[in-house]
């Protein structure tokens, strides 16, 4: 099975961690608010985006996808993030970083599946040891910035208590009582925006936990290839 290495960094290790990810899984659809989620995918269906075949859905990702680069390099101007809280399965447990699932929203239009694999996945360097903060889960804040032609806008913003716990999410994508194979990364969904889904020169992520007062943060700037015809 295809790898790819990245190296993170974390509050309790004394270096950074060399580590292989072996799965990339892209959790979809994961809203708690099942009315509110029924009229997103109604208003994207009236864009050309087929409903989902479940909610919430998984999709599985080229590995090579994931990136900690500053840049990654897009075709056409059709493509945009979104900030993601992203678990990885490492040998000592699990971790909890943030990342972007950014996506051809052309491309969308043809096939979600198809979607998830045009795009660079960017991930954090950093991350925090899950068992510290899954009991309170709800409480942690994910935020996001686009910086366009210059001018810088919130994005997104909002608690995790919108979306599912990752252990609800592994159940549902594993089974009952399964545990996410080691090597595996998994996004687990993002919140609304805020006005209209847009790229943006560069997009900034943020991970915070109010009660212990700390961040994780992580940004990439979009090169945009022509399209040639």
């Amino acid at each position: 099975m295809p790898e790819i290495k990245l190296t993170f960094s974390s509050d309790d290790a004394s270096g950074d961690m060399n580590v292989s990810i072996s799965a990339l899984v892209i959790a979809g659809w994961t809203g708690r608010d099942q009315a509110a989620m029924e009229a997103h995918i109604v208003e994207l269906e009236k864009l050309g985006v087929k409903r989902p075949a479940s909610t919430p859905i998984f999709y599985r990702g080229a590995t090579s996808l994931l990136t900690q680069a500053a840049d990654i390099e897009v075709v056409g101007t059709h493509s945009s993030g979104e900030v993601e809280p992203v678990i990885f399965s490492l040998p000592d447990g699990l971790w909890l970083g943030v990342g972007s699932d950014h996506t051809d929203r052309q491309v969308e239009t043809v096939g979600i599946t198809i979607s998830k694999q045009v795009c660079a996945k960017p991930v954090s360097k950093r991350l925090w040891r899950f068992a510290d903060v899954s009991a309170r889960w709800d409480q942690l804040l994910v935020r996001s910035f686009a910086t366009r032609n210059g001018k810088r806008s919130l994005y997104q913003e909002g608690p995790l208590a919108k979306m599912r716990h990752p252990d609800d999410l592994t159940a549902r994508y594993l089974g009952a009582g399964a545990r996410l194979p080691v090597g595996t990364a998994m996004f687990c969904g993002t919140l609304a925006v805020h006005g209209e889904i847009e790229g943006a020169d560069l997009f900034e992520l943020e991970l915070e936990d109010p009660v212990a007062k700390r961040k994780i943060t992580h940004r990439y700037t979009t090169l945009t290839l022509p399209i040639a015809g």
